[in-house]
């Protein structure tokens, strides 16, 4: 199903383009699937009942859309077209939805300000000479900028969270096994999963309805457990506790954790990263106001095993990027070089000159924390940690069997990032500093839990968003507590934005 632009749209989405690199791909006749692509387990939906019929969107260019390009953002997959569609967005088509363009990203997702990308520059649409937060950057740029109402990203560590609060869009992260993963490029396949980036709260639910269930080709896909709450209902606002987590208790667990590790520097160089600066501060202590006056009951709450999030997130995402991209040696995937003397050296030419630093470095932080004897010091110790994070959080939120005693808390509010859009250079943040500061984010992945980024206010001329946290499946929660924050304070827009989508 093709679809009709409207008057003035594509010297509009070439306008902004120029400025921020969103696209690495963008298509100014979009068509959609053939009738062939969508096949008898799912059938399209009728015309009249498509909830997101004739609307444009982009997706993350590590998710397959057969015929567009799925270069990861790498040099290694410049050239690669996708043979196939994933699920996720097979199921935005069945609803009448059309791709018109792959966004640009960290290369296979690694990074948090879409800089480490080995194709191209993404810049943030309210400052350019900012980023525009990583990995799913151009997806947030895009939908900030007015270009597509929504597009698709992927979370492994908070990479669709972060950006959305930095480019001033709505970023879900849906509880993994919602939404199916097949066609999305595997980086760290136990943490990550497709996640939505769009303009509103509301247009956001749909666009999660539309792609969530299960899915024979995603064994780890699962449908919400029966007493979950319904996307689609009456909301409940009253007698509803959000639980807050404090960013001055979370920078003082880090240097009570220095402490304890014989004043480790990384450690205490962490506690700095996990402090907000002024204006982020500003803005949580705003949405927490605002809350408060909507009727929520807030309490502080604390999460123990939290300051050791970022080590046990970085041992698990490396060492299991370090297996997955085993496979791009220029033999199955990968651009080969134009002479190699045998298979081995192939393979490392192909690697030196596809890819980027950043990639190199995580594979090779995962090969080792992999490697004999190191397993049980390593790798194994951050699986344990991982299971005292989600024990700590079902403790406050409850866990998948919603038929038992209401939890604590209905949800957690805490900061998506310590800062806002950074800029680069000696303006920006150090490439340690970026991952010490996904301490916000990455505890979502490690749970498994659903986590939700909206802009909660403007602050110097740029958004900041903050996040609510759920237990599993209850993105239904997460969505109702911010479409109602949404009503009484309007998400901003960048100077030069224009409402092409209704």
């Amino acid at each position: 199903m093709a679809i009709t632009l409207p008057d003035g749209f594509l010297s509009y989405c070439k306008e902004w383009e120029t400025r921020i690199g969103a696209f690495i791909e963008f298509k100014d006749e979009p068509e959609g699937p053939e009738a062939g692509d969508l096949s008898p387990d799912l059938p399209p939906i009728p015309p009249e009942t498509a909830p997101l019929r004739g609307l444009p969107c982009a997706v993350k260019d590590n998710i397959a859309v057969k015929g567009f390009s799925l270069s990861c953002g790498s040099k290694l997959l410049e050239k690669l077209r996708s043979p196939y569609t994933a699920t996720a967005v097979r199921r935005l088509e069945a609803a009448g939805a059309v791709v018109i363009g792959k966004t640009n990203m960290d290369e296979f997702g690694m990074g948090s300000s879409t800089d480490s990308s080995g194709i191209k520059r993404t810049n943030n649409p309210w400052d350019q000479s900012r980023v525009a937060g990583g990995s799913s950057g151009g997806s947030a740029s895009a939908v900030a900028a007015g270009i597509v109402p929504f597009a698709l990203g992927s979370d492994t560590g908070g990479s669709v969270r972060q950006p959305a609060s930095f480019c001033g869009t709505v970023g879900l992260k849906p509880t993994y096994g919602a939404v199916s993963r097949y066609g999305l490029v595997a980086y760290a396949s136990s943490l990550e999963t497709i996640g939505v980036l769009a303009d509103t709260v509301s247009r956001c639910r749909r666009v999660f309805a539309a792609i969530r269930g299960k899915d024979p080709r995603d064994e780890t896909t699962r449908e919400p457990p029966p007493g979950s709450p319904p996307l689609y209902g009456a909301a409940r606002s009253k007698g509803r506790v959000i639980g807050v987590l404090s960013p001055e208790a979370v920078a003082r667990a880090i240097a009570a954790a220095a402490q304890e590790a014989s004043g480790v520097d990384a450690l205490q160089t962490a506690a700095q990263a996990a402090v907000l600066e002024d204006e982020v501060a500003q803005a949580f202590r705003a949405a927490q106001d605002r809350l408060a006056d909507m009727g929520y009951t807030l309490v502080d709450v604390e999460i123990p095993s939290l300051k050791y999030g970022v080590p046990a997130y970085y041992t698990i995402a490396t060492a299991e990027a370090s297996a997955n991209l085993a496979r791009f040696d220029g033999v199955r995937y990968g651009k080969r070089p134009d002479w190699a003397e045998n298979p081995d050296d192939l393979i490392d030419k192909t690697r030196e000159a596809g890819f980027g630093p950043e990639v190199k470095l995580r594979i090779l932080l995962g090969t080792f924390v992999l490697r004999s004897g190191f397993q049980d010091r390593y790798y194994l110790r951050a699986q344990r940690i991982r299971s005292g994070i989600r024990r700590n959080f079902e403790e406050l939120l409850g866990g998948m069997d919603y038929n038992g005693p209401p939890p604590p808390c209905d949800g957690i509010l805490l900061p998506v990032f310590p800062t806002r859009a950074f800029g680069r250079g000696e303006t920006g943040l150090s490439p340690f500093a970026q991952k010490a500061a996904d301490l916000y984010t990455c505890c979502a992945n490690l749970a498994g839990l659903p986590a939700l980024s909206f802009p909660a206010e403007l602050v110097g001329g740029l958004p900041v968003g903050v996040q609510l946290l759920g237990r599993a499946f209850s993105e239904a929660t997460l969505l109702d507590i911010a479409e109602a924050y949404e009503a009484k304070y309007p998400i901003p827009h960048p100077a030069g934005y224009r409402p092409f989508w209704s």
